[in-house]
């Protein structure tokens, strides 16, 4: 991650371009580690948001206000005791390190003027927000408590004085000067680690960014560069992203090695791009998070109902050949003569083809008992097979239900996806919800997935099974046409045709898309089922998502989006 010196260099420059003299406005803690600064400038209001968490260690302005807890945290209520109001009356770089301060002026109880800090460690997994008093430099309150039993050298707890963190034996990058730049580049085999190792304030990506000519003169020029860049306003923010979209790192300036391996996005900005970069990923990785747990449940679900339906099959196969009690009884009826009350068997001839039987028998019982016996045991078997073959369906029902939300949960790419999925199965019932006082999960308004076809025809795809029964029962008019993949979970997707027929084309596009959302999306002529929607029926008390069709045609296809449909947003 490329929130270095320089990029904190960069981030400074641009807050304090921003904030200087704005006033404070509100205080927001969405996150236990995360803090938001609503501040009123000259320019309006800014939205200074900065969080300490060890995968999201980062300061930058952003636009939207992010979700709050209903009860403000500790440290959130510390700092609007301490800081309502407050001027911003400078921002600082300590020392070329990643730590920036925030100095402000306010008004105490008495209504005298005193002058807080706010600093903001950016140190990965050792990140930490602090709010201190200038005057006798002590801690009031930080965002991390650090003890005694974590770290012997340096506690961070209110009330103690604050110790910076200490200082790495490095030449600070705003120092550097040509000959040290010849001394560390000169006949190194590597010179990006001698430029990182003693260079502050370059990451590694930067430091072989700089290194990358191996001539001093070049390369400390492209240091200066780097430094003028920020000072004249004049950086090309980036952010590099993989073949899945999800960043990969970002910095100020263009980095040599990812130019040739990832996808380079600019930005006008130092705010944007680091905000890019770091909602980006924290939602990938949230989505991830999100999606799994479900799929652990999802699995779990599944894997009792496979195993329920393997038992069933066994009660089915032994209730299936009972019809042996029947013979018993019958021949035991029709013989009961031989046998005594006592007996633990008896042989008798089974009219029928001749053949002897040994029919066994309970010796607590006389032999009219015993066959009494058989044809309850038969009576119950023939009930069972009935009873057993409703269960074995309503669980095949189940299984081909779950296998969807799966195959739905394996494609998610947003956080508002996972939750319909969750959604979806606390009302189906898998999931138990707790209700609290704020209510269940927020019903949102379908937006199934829109593509345009290069006819001008309009393909919608659900995001999920409720969205499918919405697409299906709702959206879609009697004349158009339903695809869906031929005994693959999928989603519905609907060709709407405004009362125009489908071409050729019209129909290979839209299969190509219905095979593109489903769990055959990785495979190559895959089957695709159509019909019009006319001829799409829900059974009643079935699951979302769950129909049956008629009239229906297949077409074989390869999962993607045609070349010729562009992908929309959602509708």
């Amino acid at each position: 991650m490329s929130f270095d010196g320089i990029a904190t260099y960069a981030a400074v420059k641009e807050l304090k371009t921003k904030l200087q003299l704005g006033k404070i406005e509100k205080i927001y803690q969405p996150q236990p580690e995360q803090l938001l600064l609503i501040i009123h400038t000259k320019q309006g209001k800014q939205k200074l948001f900065m969080s300490a968490g060890g995968n999201h260690s980062a300061v930058y302005l952003i636009n939207e206000t992010p979700e709050n807890p209903a009860i403000p945290p500790v440290f959130c209520m510390v700092l609007r005791k301490h800081l309502n109001a407050a001027r911003i009356t400078d921002i600082q770089q300590y020392q070329n390190d990643r730590i920036i301060e925030i100095f402000m002026e306010t008004v105490n109880e008495l209504g005298f003027s005193v002058n807080k800090k706010l600093i903001i460690e950016l140190m990965g997994k050792h990140s930490n927000i602090l709010l201190t008093d200038v005057t006798t430099g002590k801690i009031i309150d930080s965002i991390k408590h650090v003890s005694i039993d974590v770290n012997r050298a340096r506690q961070v707890l209110p009330g103690k004085s604050y110790e910076y963190p200490p200082a790495q034996d490095k030449v600070p990058f705003c120092m550097i000067t040509e000959s040290d730049m010849e001394r560390l580049i000169s006949d190194e085999p590597q010179p990006e680690r001698r430029v990182l190792s003693e260079i502050q304030g370059v990451s590694p990506a930067l430091a072989e960014t700089i290194a990358c000519s191996r001539d001093p003169i070049i390369c400390f020029d492209k240091l200066r560069e780097i430094i003028s860049s920020i000072d004249n306003d004049n950086t090309t923010p980036v952010v590099y992203i993989d073949s899945d979209s999800k960043p990969v790192d970002f910095h100020i300036t263009p980095l040599v090695p990812f130019e040739k391996t990832y996808v380079r996005l600019n930005f006008n900005t130092f705010s944007e791009a680091a905000h890019y970069f770091f909602s980006h990923r924290e939602t990938s990785n949230t989505v991830k998070q999100k999606s799994n747990d479900l799929l652990k449940i999802m699995r779990t679900h599944l894997s009792k109902l496979r195993l329920k339906t393997q038992r069933l099959r066994e009660d089915l196969h032994k209730a299936e050949n009972s019809d042996k009690y029947r013979l018993y009884g019958e021949l035991l009826m029709a013989n009961l003569n031989i046998p005594n009350t006592g007996d633990t068997s008896v042989n008798v001839v089974n009219y029928y083809d001749g053949s002897t039987v040994r029919i066994p028998l309970d010796p607590k019982y006389p032999p009219a008992k015993n066959a009494q016996n058989f044809y309850k045991k038969y009576g119950k078997s023939k009930t069972a097979v009935k009873e057993k073959k409703i269960q074995l369906d309503e669980v095949s029902r189940q299984i081909e239900y779950l296998e969807s939300v799966s195959s739905y949960l394996e494609r998610v790419k947003t956080i508002e996806e996972t939750d319909l999925l969750k959604q979806e199965l606390i009302d189906s019932g898998f999931i138990r919800y707790k209700k609290t006082k704020r209510g269940q999960i927020k019903k949102n308004k379908p937006k199934p997935y829109s593509y345009t076809l290069s006819s001008g025809k309009t393909v919608l795809v659900g995001r999920n099974n409720k969205e499918n029964d919405w697409l299906t029962l709702k959206k879609a008019a009697s004349s158009d046409l339903w695809f869906h993949t031929k005994d693959i979970p999928g989603s519905h997707t609907i060709l709407i045709l405004n009362g125009e027929n489908p071409t050729k084309e019209d129909l290979f596009e839209a299969a190509s898309i219905a095979a593109f959302h489903s769990k055959g999306s990785d495979s190559e002529n895959v089957p695709v089922d159509y019909t019009k929607i006319r001829y799409v029926k829900k059974p009643s008390g079935s699951n979302p998502g769950m129909v049956i069709f008629t009239n229906n045609k297949t077409l074989y296809v390869n999962p993607q989006l045609p070349a010729s449909a562009s992908a929309e947003s959602h509708i």
